[in-house]
């Protein structure tokens, strides 16, 4: 968890970099979730789609969760963090359960980004230092949940990409690596 965290700080910190050369913006680090926020929207919600329906019980092992209840942990972690960064309230329906079926769950999951397109589109960084209350009750700036949404957008998709291997599934990203060396020894022939 620490390595996916430092990774999207990463990830965070170059695309401020690349925003900085470009010159100044209002607001950097909401500007960048925006950026990011269309690329992990498709290619999560790509991996819950290619899962079967009846792999959406499937666990790697009995102390890890269903496929299902990571789509369910998506929706939760997309409401909380979108509505948080943004500063305003989730909507009252939260989407799917973990018993629900596939097609309720990616509905659900697609309504989850739907929500964080809406909210953070009205985010800005002039609260990133609002102290907001996360998990348990602790205070952290606002900035945490910026941070955190773009860590967990990058562990789940590297949670379900790995579901999906698991399942003899190519994840999203991969499909398209996969496609490359294929189409180049076509081109040859």
């Amino acid at each position: 968890m620490k390595r996916i965290f430092a990774i999207s700080f990463s990830i965070v910190l170059l695309s401020l970099t690349l925003y900085a050369q470009q010159g100044p913006t209002k607001n950097p680090v909401s500007s960048v979730i925006r950026d990011i926020l269309p690329r992990q929207t498709k290619n999560i919600t790509a991996a819950i789609d290619l899962m079967p329906a009846d792999k959406f019980s499937y666990r790697p092992t009995p102390d890890q969760m269903t496929f299902a209840h990571l789509a369910q942990h998506i929706i939760e972690s997309n409401f909380l963090f979108c509505s948080t960064a943004a500063d305003m309230a989730p909507p009252p329906k939260k989407g799917a359960t973990e018993n629900d079926g596939k097609d309720k769950l990616l509905a659900s999951v697609k309504t989850s980004f739907e929500f964080c397109e809406t909210a953070l589109a009205k985010a800005d960084d002039s609260k990133l230092g609002d102290m907001v209350e996360m998990f348990g009750g602790r205070q952290v700036p606002r900035a945490f949940a910026f941070i955190a949404l773009a860590s967990s957008w990058a562990d789940h998709y590297g949670a379900a990409a790995m579901y999906l291997r698991l399942n003899g599934i190519l994840p999203p990203t991969a499909q398209k690596k996969a496609e490359e060396p294929k189409k180049a020894d076509e081109e040859k022939k």
